[in-house]
């Protein structure tokens, strides 16, 4: 099963030094032509902030370079949808925009707001991507629309080896486990765990982690199609699973309370900031962390930020689950540009994959991409194992329904699941909320 390698893979990451770069790699040779766009100019709208803007922003200088065309990078902020909508209505959309959820962008081509592939891009989705990958960017009649220019593994739990060090403690590969830990930092002086309860995402990564290995895939499949209902046992089960760290307050940073006032990236450096006395001991979310270390932290990853895969509930399997997000060109007139056309090409190439990576904390679901780009042994694994995997994995389970429902904030699963976090004993009334949602969502 891809997923063990996916696990195995990670878990050697723990015991690995620091970088192991084999010193400048030069510039590598284009592997796509791209047209001369000199005087165009081209909007694209994403939700990345920090250092995953900037790494960004380095891709798109190399098509301004080699192109002449000009490009800005504006925030479309966590409703992609109300954005894109918003630009359509007043008339200056975007040209290409960043989309997180599946659902979502089938929501954009079924409204007609994005354009279907051309073919200078499918020819290079066709050599770099495998068909899962492609598949998750297209409709029910087999149209394509984006390109997944970036993908996350979202089975990973980082953690700081001064924490772990000092407690004694090696890191689990059991739910049972994982709470053992938690309490055994906790004794040692350290709180476990720093929760981004400000985000929902994260808490829905939390639930989609659980519910996959104690439930499995078609079970994950079904929750994920509203086949059942959130009422259904197997989320009371999950729910219950969870409940044995949001439960306790001792064992999160500031307790719940607290926990709903944290945002991903303080998570983060809560954790890493301090190399000597962390404020936490571990925290949870997919490889993209990397880059949150290296920005705002003067810890080593590898050496200082250490990473294990999420651990397996009950006697279910290490969970794997991805996410990621596809580059779509906007047009609502239903013709895409040639700089358009041009923009997609370049991200799903190896040309434009290269320089995302190699500044850290981003991995490519592009399999064509040479792992010696990746800047550290840890980065270098968790990307080794993305590819490994292929297409046996779950989707991010939030991303693949409404955005109603699994990407807005105050509603759909980021609240309900806060509401979890701040009333963790209160499992019916958590199913109840999340079910109302659904249905709404789904509509029925």
């Amino acid at each position: 099963m891809a997923a063990a390698v996916v696990a195995g893979t990670a878990l050697t990451l723990t015991a690995c030094g620091g970088d192991s770069d084999e010193g400048e790699r030069g510039e590598r040779p284009a592997t796509v032509e791209l047209p001369d766009l000199s005087g165009q100019s081209l909007e694209v709208g994403a939700v990345w902030t920090g250092a995953e803007r900037d790494n960004f922003v380095r891709v798109t200088e190399e098509f301004e370079r080699r192109t002449g065309a000009s490009i800005s990078v504006i925030p479309s902020g966590d409703n992609v949808s109300q954005f894109v909508g918003t630009k359509i209505e007043g008339g200056a959309p975007p040209d290409v925009v960043m989309v997180p959820q599946p659902g979502v962008l089938r929501e954009f081509a079924e409204n007609g707001w994005i354009a279907p592939l051309g073919e200078t891009t499918r020819a290079q989705l066709d050599a770099n991507y495998t068909p899962g990958w492609q598949q998750l960017a297209g409709t029910a009649d087999g149209e394509l629309y984006g390109v997944y220019v970036k993908a996350a593994n979202k089975s990973l739990v980082w953690y700081s080896a001064t924490a772990f060090d000092y407690a004694g403690v090696e890191p689990p590969t059991s739910w049972d486990g994982f709470v053992d830990t938690a309490w055994t930092l906790w004794e040692s002086g350290t709180t476990p765990v720093s929760v981004a309860g400000a985000d929902g995402w994260t808490l829905t990564d939390w639930f989609e982690n659980i519910y996959l290995s104690q439930s499995g895939p078609e079970m994950y499949d079904q929750l994920a199609a509203h086949e059942i209902p959130w009422t259904h046992e197997s989320v009371t089960d999950a729910l219950t699973t969870l409940g044995e760290l949001y439960g306790e307050n001792r064992l999160l940073l500031g307790g719940s309370g607290g926990s709903l006032q944290t945002d991903f990236p303080t998570s983060v450096t809560n954790t890493f900031i301090d190399l000597t006395s962390p404020a936490a001991g571990m925290v949870f979310e997919a490889d993209f962390v990397g880059s949150v270390i290296t920005d705002n932290t003067d810890a080593e990853i590898g050496v200082d930020a250490r990473v294990f895969p999420f651990p397996a509930v009950g006697d279910g399997a290490p969970p794997v689950v991805s996410a990621g997000d596809a580059a779509v060109a906007v047009a609502p007139d239903g013709e895409m540009s040639e700089a358009q056309e041009a923009l997609l090409t370049f991200l799903a190439s190896t040309d434009a994959a290269a320089i995302w990576a190699e500044p850290g904390g981003f991995v490519s679901p592009n399999k064509s991409l040479e792992f010696d780009v990746y800047p550290n042994d840890v980065q270098r694994g968790i990307a080794e194992a993305l590819i490994a995997a292929g297409d046996d994995f779950r989707f991010d389970m939030s991303d693949q329904t409404p955005a109603a429902f699994g990407g807005t904030t105050g509603q759909g699963m980021w609240q309900g699941l806060q509401n979890f976090l701040r009333a963790p004993d209160d499992i019916e009334g958590a199913q109840e909320y999340l079910e109302s949602q659904a249905a709404d969502a789904y509509g029925h």
